[in-house]
């Protein structure tokens, strides 16, 4: 596949280059929904920020957000029908519900349903991380819980979630509690910082809070996925130096040790601000797949790049997408030897979403194509694997909720 290369461009201020990655018609990251908050159940239409996973038997389950509720419920078609949505949290609270920051599903080994989200608190850019599980298929959950450790009213958002085989359940989220205590002694801190805590018995306790890296970026969603061993991988957006906002990766040795964070991307974006804009993560067949957004004056729009080495080191980044179309919020899934890549780009009249896939580990790639297009609001795409399956799932104002088969892939 020929990719384009990045365009030379001024830098942008931070409220463009904030419209530009918000990609049009995007406008908070999830998709306008009519209904009134008291309706309940809540339709489909009235769902905010839904994220899915496949279980074991190819049954889809989605998470998201309506009315101070966190809902689960299922689709055994493939989207075509969904059971009656299911309130995780019984008693309302406020639930963030947006593309960077949406609740979270997994599934455990024997079926378990684990659920991560973040409460906003009544201060503005703070917020828990809050977690719940159902051992009885969604019909009923554990009466809700908070993870960090740390309980003053701060920034503990924008989570992230993976349950292994084992049962292990990680979370891994942006804290502010270190930069709390540097305000208060007046010294200077940047950002935020990573934390991560871990469930040996299937979301029962946790342990202790623990830091990753301070001087992370303040908003962006942190990507997680699973390597060969059921460890965690963990992608963020770091302040390096004088505000450059790239990003960074950790693994682990064990469920219990992360590694030293190393740098996922060399694009130098000096910007002081967040720009709403995380990265996403995927591992099949011993090769880690990364895809993000930079708007450096040089080097700018949507990246991808590969490790065949367990996250040590990656290829160099190569561009996707059309930037002067505000390609934005990249998505990949791997299965096997084929990934995909989807995004979102606007041509000034409607929001296309974007795929293109390998078929040799990110080696090289096909051409891009539209899947799918909206002329209204939309959330951020997601990609979710089924066995060696993938479907994207796209939530839009005037369409709903679609879950779209990628199409048979000749290998």
């Amino acid at each position: 596949m020929q990719f384009r290369k990045p365009l030379l461009a001024l830098l942008f201020t931070f409220g463009a280059a904030g419209a530009h990655a918000a990609a049009g018609h995007n406008h908070g990251g999830h998709a306008a929904t009519p209904c009134a908050d008291q309706e309940a159940p809540p339709a489909m239409h009235c769902a905010l920020a839904p994220t899915g996973a496949f279980d074991a038997e190819g049954r889809l389950w989605l998470a998201w957000a309506s009315g101070g509720h966190v809902y689960v419920n299922h689709s055994d078609d493939l989207g075509a029908t969904f059971s009656e949505p299911r309130p995780v949290n019984r008693i309302p609270e406020k639930v963030a519900a947006n593309g960077e920051n949406r609740p979270k599903i997994a599934l455990g080994p024997d079926g378990t349903l684990h659920v991560s989200w973040t409460q906003p608190l009544e201060k503005p850019y703070t917020g828990h991380i809050r977690y719940a599980r159902s051992s009885d298929r969604g019909r009923s959950f554990s009466e809700p819980l908070t993870v960090n450790d740390h309980r003053e009213v701060t920034s503990h958002r924008f989570d992230s979630l993976a349950v292994n085989d084992r049962g292990e359940v990680f979370i891994a989220w942006l804290d502010k509690r270190d930069r709390m205590a540097a305000d208060a002694k007046g010294e200077p801190y940047i950002g935020a910082a990573l934390y991560y805590t871990l469930s040996r018995d299937g979301g029962e306790r946790f342990m202790a809070n623990q830091k990753i890296a301070d001087y992370s970026c303040e908003c962006c969603r942190t990507a997680m996925t699973l390597d060969g061993d059921g460890l965690p991988v963990i992608a963020w957006r770091q302040v390096y130096g004088d505000h450059v906002r790239d990003h960074a990766l950790v693994t682990f040795a064990a469920a219990d040790t992360p590694r030293q964070p190393v740098r996922l991307s060399h694009d130098q974006w000096r910007i002081d601000a967040c720009p709403h804009h995380g990265p996403a993560l995927s591992q099949s067949a011993g090769v880690l797949h990364a895809a993000w957004f930079n708007n450096a004056p040089e080097r700018h729009g949507l990246f991808y790049a590969r490790s065949t080495d367990g996250g040590r080191t990656f290829s160099q980044a190569l561009a996707f997408g059309d930037y002067e179309a505000a390609a934005a919020h990249p998505a990949v899934v791997a299965a096997d030897s084929v990934v995909w890549l989807a995004w979102k780009e606007f041509d000034g009249q409607q929001t296309r979403l974007m795929l293109q896939y390998s078929l040799n580990s990110g080696e090289t790639w096909n051409q891009p194509r539209a899947m799918a297009t909206t002329a209204g609001d939309s959330d951020h795409p997601q990609l979710l694997r089924r066995g060696e399956h993938a479907f994207a799932s796209w939530q839009t104002e005037q369409e709903g909720f679609r879950l779209l088969p990628l199409g048979e892939v000749r290998r």
